[in-house]
């Protein structure tokens, strides 16, 4: 796209090309890999839109832990000074001045306006009567792009569709995501429906899902249902996927350290075996304390086996109840032989603060901060930015994958611990990238904790599995994410 455009961030040259690709077309994908730069490469194609005076307006949607970064860090560095600019963020209770400034939206303004709003907020009536005002009042002049895409990939939920009609007002329309794949190929037709209808050929997502789904009928009591039991015509999908958008993995472009993986081993105490095998097998187990712990789905039953393997379980009365495990031990031992920053992560509010707790009596106060949903908004700043200096003496960043995991910059750790994961390969992706990423100088190893032969292990294979899927659908080999091997007893 020719335009007098000067770069406020010198792009590397994979960022060149994605920009170079989206230029004018009116609809694109950045499908960069977490840490290749695919904000500053949207940034730039919408500066180039605007010096061009194809858009005036663009609404950014971004998931609710990662929105405020592209007002706060984003755009400022990365959007050129010479392009006049007001950037709006959206807040679902605003106090009387963040009212104002969304209602300063309303105005008339001689520049770019760029709309920031979180993903979430398109599950509410407030937010879809929010979205479909500003995609009617400025979507023939204006740009949407939806980061970290995921969020919408499933076709029935209340924020897809809506996000998919609001998109379809808009001139250009862009998403962003490193993997957009995470569970199967189905994933990627709602995401492309955000870019314009029948993006991938498809009148509906059943006729999608039939081209590339193979289908068993089941029958479970009164109900038949149709069951994917695998997929098809994969290549076709990629050259479609390929003919609108942009693709790149960071072994591909940057001179990043490589990561790598271990695994320390757990053992259960006498206490966490029967209660776990109790509720494996029988779905219940009676605490010392005289309490009942019962589960009533699979689902449960998995996430009770969890919390069983970090030393906690809600009993039926929702009480905590508390035992020795071994994790915990662990995780200082780890801490005792390794040097420099250090990330853990873990599904559990309680593990946090414990961990927390645990590590400050050990280290001292101020060397660890937690970030999850409990965190108050005006402190996560202050821990990243603590975090991210090397002189700061807060050592040990305590998260949750869903909360932290998306959006933050924290290269200077080189060490990330995993205390207790979950099934969903997304957050596994985007929390692993929080400190291999640009600007990263070292090594990083990941090392997570399992007891063999549970859970922990299921989850790792899990895992394992949908990445190769998702690299079979985007015609790459398998990355070396996860290349664990449980031993077998």
């Amino acid at each position: 796209m020719a335009v007098n455009y000067e770069f406020k961030t010198e792009p590397y040259e994979h960022q060149r090309e994605a920009i170079n690709r989206a230029g004018e077309r009116n609809a694109f994908a950045f499908l960069m890999e977490m840490g290749t730069g695919k904000s500053k490469a949207l940034i730039d194609n919408l500066g180039q839109l605007h010096v061009n005076k194809n858009v005036n307006f663009a609404l950014i949607i971004a998931p609710k832990g990662v929105y405020r970064n592209w007002v706060t860090k984003e755009i400022p560095q990365h959007l050129p000074d010479t392009i006049t600019r007001r950037v709006i963020r959206w807040v679902s209770s605003p106090n009387k001045k963040q009212q104002e400034e969304m209602r300063a939206v309303k105005d008339e303004f001689d520049g770019l306006t760029i709309f920031v709003m979180n993903v979430e907020a398109f599950s509410s009536k407030k937010g879809q009567d929010a979205g479909k005002w500003l995609s009617e009042k400025f979507g023939t002049n204006g740009l949407i792009a939806i980061d970290e895409s995921t969020t919408i990939k499933n076709p029935k939920a209340k924020r897809t569709k809506a996000l998919v009609t609001c998109s379809h007002r808009f001139k250009y329309r862009r998403l962003l995501t490193g993997s957009p794949v995470t569970r199967s190929p189905m994933d990627l037709y709602s995401q492309c429906e955000f870019l314009g209808p029948r993006t991938l050929g498809f009148d509906s997502f059943y006729a999608y899902q039939n081209r590339y789904a193979i289908l068993h009928r089941q029958t479970m009591g009164a109900h038949t249902f149709q069951q994917i039991v695998g997929f098809r015509h994969l290549e076709e999908l990629t050259e479609k996927v390929d003919q609108f958008s942009f693709r790149v993995l960071k072994k591909d472009c940057l001179d990043l350290p490589e990561k790598s993986y271990t695994i320390r081993y757990v053992s259960m105490t006498d206490e966490q075996l029967k209660m776990y095998n109790d509720i494996r097998h029988e779905a219940l187990t009676l605490l010392d304390t005289g309490e009942l712990v019962t589960v009533h789905n699979v689902i449960t039953q998995m996430l009770r086996l969890q919390q069983v393997l970090s030393g906690h379980l809600k009993t039926d009365d929702g009480e905590m109840v508390t035992f020795p495990s071994n994790r915990m031990d662990t995780v200082m031992d780890i801490l005792a032989e390794t040097t420099g920053k250090v990330i853990l992560w873990s599904r559990f509010r309680y593990d946090i603060q414990q961990l927390s707790q645990r590590i400050a009596k050990e280290y001292g106060e101020g060397c660890v901060a937690s970030y999850y949903g409990d965190t108050p908004d005006d402190e996560r700043q202050e821990i990243v930015t603590k975090f991210q200096d090397p002189d700061s003496g807060l050592r040990f960043f305590i998260g949750n994958p869903s909360t932290a995991g998306y959006g933050l910059t924290l290269t200077e750790a080189t060490t990330v611990i995993y205390y207790a994961n979950d099934f969903n390969l997304e957050t596994r992706i985007q929390s692993e990238d929080r400190c291999h990423r640009i600007g990263q100088k070292n090594p990083v190893t990941y090392i997570d904790l399992i007891t063999e032969n549970t859970i922990d292990e299921r989850i790792v294979i899990a895992l394992r599995n949908k990445i190769d899927l998702g690299a079979k659908v985007l015609g790459e080999e398998a990355r070396e994410w996860l290349q664990m091997k449980p031993r077998k007893s």
